[in-house]
C-alpha cells in the first residue's frame, strides 16, 4: 500500500470520526466548548476534502470554518449549522411532501431491498432530493403519521447506516491509526455490531477483524 493510499485512508477515517463527534456532541460533557477545539486540531485541509463527501460533513466544515474565522466563539455554534440531533431537525420539519410525492415514495419503497442499487434509487428520488444532506432524518420526519412508510423507511435507514459503518470498518481495518480511533471504534463497536451482519459471512468477517483490531492496539 503506497504513502498516498495510507494519507487518503487516514484523512477519510478522521473525517468519518469528525461527523460522528459532531452528531454527538449533545452526549459528550462540556458540548461545544469540549469537541470544538478538536474540530480546529483536526480538521486539515484533506480532511476538510473528505467531510465534504459525507452526509452532514459540509455543515461541519462550514462550521470549522465559522471557527477558524471568529465568526463562531469556540463554545458555541450557529443555529443553522446544529446537526440533525439538534435544532437541524426542526428545520427538515418544515419541509412536508405531498400526496404525489408520498405516493412515489410509497411505490419505490414497496420493491425496496437493503443493497446499494435500491439505496442509490432511494437517494435520487425527487421527494428525496429536497431534504439534501439530511435525507434520512426529513424523510423519517415527513411519514412519521403513516405507519407502513416509517417502518419502510427504517430499513432505508438501517441500509444507509450499514454501508457507512461498513466502509469505516474496511478503513480502519486496513490502516489503523491511533488510540484516540480505537476508543471511538469502542465506544461505537454496537453499531458495528447492529450494521456489520447485514452483510452476511463478509461483515461478520470484518467485525471480527475489527474486534482483532480493538483488542491489538
Amino acid at each position: 500500500m503506497s504513502s498516498t493510499t495510507n494519507f487518503y485512508r487516514s484523512s477519510s477515517i478522521i473525517a468519518h470520526r469528525l461527523v460522528n463527534l459532531y452528531r454527538q456532541q449533545h452526549a459528550i460533557f462540556g458540548g461545544w466548548a469540549t469537541v470544538n477545539p478538536v474540530f480546529i486540531k483536526e480538521a486539515t485541509d484533506d480532511v476538510i476534502a473528505e467531510l465534504h463527501k459525507l452526509p452532514t460533513g459540509p455543515r461541519l466544515a462550514k462550521h470549522i470554518e465559522n471557527l477558524r474565522s471568529g465568526k463562531t466563539p469556540m463554545d458555541s455554534i450557529e443555529n443553522e449549522l446544529l446537526p440533525y440531533g439538534g435544532l437541524m431537525a426542526q428545520g427538515v420539519a418544515k419541509i412536508s411532501l405531498s400526496e404525489t410525492e408520498l405516493e412515489e415514495l410509497r411505490e419505490v419503497l414497496a420493491d425496496f431491498e437493503p443493497e446499494a442499487e435500491f439505496l442509490e434509487k432511494i437517494q435520487n428520488l425527487g421527494p428525496v432530493k429536497k431534504f439534501g444532506e439530511e435525507w434520512l432524518v426529513g424523510v423519517r420526519t415527513a411519514v412519521a403519521q403513516d405507519k407502513e412508510l416509517s417502518e419502510k423507511w427504517e430499513l432505508v435507514t438501517k441500509t444507509a447506516r450499514a454501508f457507512e459503518f461498513w466502509k469505516v470498518a474496511n478503513d480502519i481495518t486496513q490502516a489503523p491509526l491511533s488510540e484516540r480511533i480505537r476508543a471511538q471504534v469502542q465506544a461505537d463497536l454496537p453499531e458495528y455490531e447492529t450494521y456489520l451482519p447485514m452483510f452476511g459471512e463478509p461483515g461478520e468477517a470484518l467485525l471480527a477483524k475489527l474486534r482483532t483490531f480493538l483488542s491489538s492496539v
